[in-house]
């Protein structure tokens, strides 16, 4: 049976995304009212992937965390199903964090999350206990077990937070399933735990895989861990990291650990570190792995740092990434955009070869909802020093994207993008040319975009708060370079609310 708290969230959203929907990014996904922050149970069930999120449905701030659902057949077209789960037992009463799902044996959708309660101490501080619990449904509806918390500080490594322990990631292999846990341990580090279970409620304690660095920062979030290309693969988001060059900002970030895991002695052993994504606004991925044995990685597409600050105009806020197809090159992580999205495509404008050096338009190419492919190469000896692209432009607000091959890196600012507030806009971050030339793709919506550089080698996200008036883009080069542009609209994407 459908619990009060749920039941109210369910009919406000539905109110409220009636109203919104034509505000709504247009391929991609957003809860269509209220906040939304991590992806959550990025699975498939009966065949269709299924997609949780962090939600907060009455305000566009961080509230009592709610799971929002939505599922897709393509990964393009969503359909926003209501609310799976609300804070509404005494273990989760101060939120439903983030975690996974999984198809059962017996047919049942089964979520695992963090169940998050404050206690106030003697002292008047707050104590927090975050504990793992389930729910079991059919695909709409769930139920918290009465066994809840299943996975609590009794196991516990010794030393490990009770404050900080959350996100599971659930996957089955070989019989049993399995969990990654972010924990902080005696150190005050984070560290993920791997556990395991025969049902997804009795579960045991295996090791640690892999504890942080110390410019990793106090704590991570949102583990997943997955084998790709012959290789193992540990990604999660870091809290408080310290920078390091152009590869890792301070703050908030995501960090990808390439190498082997031994299963037998739980021990990650590590070949390659580097960034998830080099944007502006990217935070806690989740992968899934599809029916054809492609790993596809979705995550919200935001940042802690600018999320106080939502538009004015809007009555939702946040988004998640465009699905990314996964492959490992060179001991990296290389990311496109699902294939799905070719169905999508419409009225192709293919220009070959086109010189650009002051800027300029080229006509046909425009748009704020559009797939965009470049490839830039000198045409002439000499090397050009920089080239940029300036995308949403009109009445003074534009995003620029610039290519520096003597320096070997792509700039991204979106300083006039129309943000409200001075925080940074700017991201820099190494990619390769081959005798100066370079190619990169767009995906542009109507709050973001998204750069895929050199095939997928490096990846780059953030969003726009440009007036979707902005439609106009420009090309501009300091000596003259040939240009080949390939641009696509997307169109019949929006999502349907099904109940």
């Amino acid at each position: 049976m459908t619990e009060k708290m749920l039941s109210k969230a369910r009919c406000y959203e539905r109110e409220k995304r009636s109203e919104a929907e034509s505000l709504w990014p247009v391929y991609h996904l957003t809860g269509g009212a209220g906040w939304i922050n991590d992806p959550n149970g990025f699975a498939f069930y009966h065949g269709e992937a299924h997609l949780f999120f962090q939600y907060y449905p009455y305000d566009v701030c961080w509230g009592p965390m709610h799971w929002g659902h939505a599922k897709t057949k393509d990964f393009i077209h969503w359909d926003l199903l209501p609310a799976a789960l609300a804070p509404d037992r005494d273990y989760d009463r101060d939120g439903c964090f983030s975690g996974g799902a999984l198809e059962m044996p017996d047919g049942r959708h089964l979520l695992l999350y963090t169940g998050v309660r404050k206690e106030e101490r003697d002292d008047g501080s707050k104590a927090v206990f975050q504990t793992q619990c389930v729910a079991v449904g059919d695909g709409i509806n769930y139920e918290k077990v009465s066994s809840n918390p299943v996975i609590g500080a009794d196991l516990l490594p010794e030393g490990g937070s009770t404050a900080d322990f959350r996100d599971p990631k659930i996957w089955w292999e070989d019989g049993f399933c399995y969990a990654v846990i972010a924990n902080r341990n005696r150190e005050n580090k984070g560290e993920v735990l791997l556990f395991r279970s025969t049902d997804g409620l009795q579960w045991d304690l295996l090791g640690v895989p892999l504890s942080c660095k110390e410019e990793s920062g106090p704590m991570w979030e949102c583990p997943d861990l997955f084998s790709l290309s012959g290789k193992d693969v540990l990604l999660h988001s870091a809290l408080g990291m310290r920078p390091s060059g152009m590869e890792f900002h301070p703050g908030n970030g995501t960090e990808c650990h390439i190498g082997s895991f031994d299963r037998k002695l739980c021990i990650f052993t590590e070949e390659a570190i580097h960034a998830i994504d080099y944007g502006l606004d990217f935070y806690a991925p989740q992968t899934l792995l599809t029916p054809d044995g492609r790993r596809v990685l979705i995550a919200w597409m935001q940042n802690w740092d600018s999320s106080g600050y939502p538009p004015d105009q809007l009555p939702f806020f946040g988004q998640m990434t465009f699905p990314r197809e996964l492959r490992i090159e060179n001991n990296r992580l290389c990311q496109w955009p699902v294939r799905e999205i070719e169905a999508y495509r419409t009225d192709p404008v293919i220009v070959k070869d086109f010189p650009v050096r002051e800027e300029n338009n080229i006509p046909g190419i425009h748009g704020r909802v559009l797939d965009l492919s470049l490839r830039i190469r000198p045409s002439e000896e000499e090397l050009y020093h920089c080239f940029t692209v300036k995308l949403a432009c009109k009445d003074g607000f534009y995003t620029e994207i610039s290519c520096y091959p003597e320096k070997g890196t792509m700039r991204i600012d979106r300083t006039r993008c129309g943000f409200p507030r001075d925080i940074a806009h700017v991201r820099e971050f190494r990619v390769s040319f081959r005798s100066g030339e370079i190619s990169f793709r767009l995906l542009l919506d109507r709050y973001s975009f998204e750069v895929f550089v050199n095939g997928g080698e490096q990846a780059a996200s953030s969003t726009l708060y440009t007036p979707l008036s902005a439609d106009e883009i420009f090309f501009s080069s300091d000596r003259e370079v040939l240009l080949t542009a390939e641009q696509y609209n997307l169109n019949g994407t929006c999502r349907e609310e099904t109940q």
